[in-house]
């Protein structure tokens, strides 16, 4: 997992100890956050807990409450709906152009988170592999090689980080993370993207109520039943009335126009 740096002041270690706390799920959603009651749990004097809380609120973890307090975010269904949407976009663009542009060391230290989530998940610490499971996404936008990405991701990485650490499986994400792990090293894009579409498809983080199986995003070879076709109907379709076409209209007569009397040559 990313280390922590060499030094942090004390926002960031605020900052840094309530992130973990409410992704880990030790402060629970809707959960109070006083500042008085936070500085002194904490040891700090009261500015810090304020200014980490309007880090908090700037990531999408915190909901501000009037005066000196916050609340946990309680993520609503249509909530986690926009986070699976935008993660969909966004994954299969990570993933292929992780594949596509990796390193030696990129590829190193997304073994190392790997090898962390994998551990975890056999010794069966739900914690420490959720938190490894979401680094190896982090891990692998790090390594996609594109500035404008990264910086997307800087923006919706604690939302996503939270949408990430939501699931029970972790065999399963562990398993399907050392595919797409070989799929990386191996520069193979298009295995990495049908992957990534299966990873996201068979991983339903919490119940989002929107999630369609026949979302045409999501279609493709993995999908276990194929979509069946509508039937058809089987009375005829009555035929469209053709509009009637313009009769042509018939050329009027001129008008006989009355004859002018010439006038009288002068003898």
């Amino acid at each position: 997992m990313a280390e922590g740096a060499a030094f942090e002041s004390e926002v960031e270690r605020v900052t840094h100890i309530l992130r973990d706390e409410i992704l880990d799920g030790v402060r629970e959603p809707g959960s109070r956050l006083v500042e008085r009651e936070l500085a002194t749990e904490l040891g700090v004097s009261r500015i810090p807990v304020r200014d980490a809380l309007k880090a908090l609120v700037a990531e999408g973890l915190v909901t501000p409450r009037p005066r000196t307090w916050a609340v946990v975010r309680e993520f609503t269904p249509a909530d986690v709906a926009d986070l699976n949407e935008v993660r969909s976009a966004i994954e299969v663009l990570t993933f292929r152009l992780a594949a596509n542009r990796r390193s030696r060391d990129g590829l190193q230290r997304l073994r190392d988170v790997l090898d962390e989530e994998l551990e975890a998940s056999r010794r069966g610490d739900t914690a420490w592999a959720r938190r490894a499971a979401a680094d190896f996404h982090e891990v692998v936008t790090s390594i996609a090689g594109n500035d404008l990405l990264f910086e997307i991701d800087g923006l919706l990485r604690s939302r996503i980080r939270w949408l990430l650490v939501q699931h029970e499986d972790l065999d399963q994400v562990s398993a399907e993370h050392q595919a797409l792990y070989e799929a990386i090293a191996q520069r193979d894009v298009a295995r990495a993207s049908t992957l990534i579409l299966a990873h996201m498809g068979n991983i339903r983080y919490l119940d989002d109520p929107t999630w369609r199986d026949d979302d045409p995003l999501l279609a493709g070879p993995w999908s276990a039943e194929p979509r069946p076709a509508e039937p058809r109907s089987a009375e005829p379709r009555p035929a469209e009335p053709r509009p009637a076409e313009p009769r042509p209209t018939e050329p009027r007569p001129a008008e006989p126009r009355p004859a002018v009397p010439r006038p009288a040559e002068q003898r």
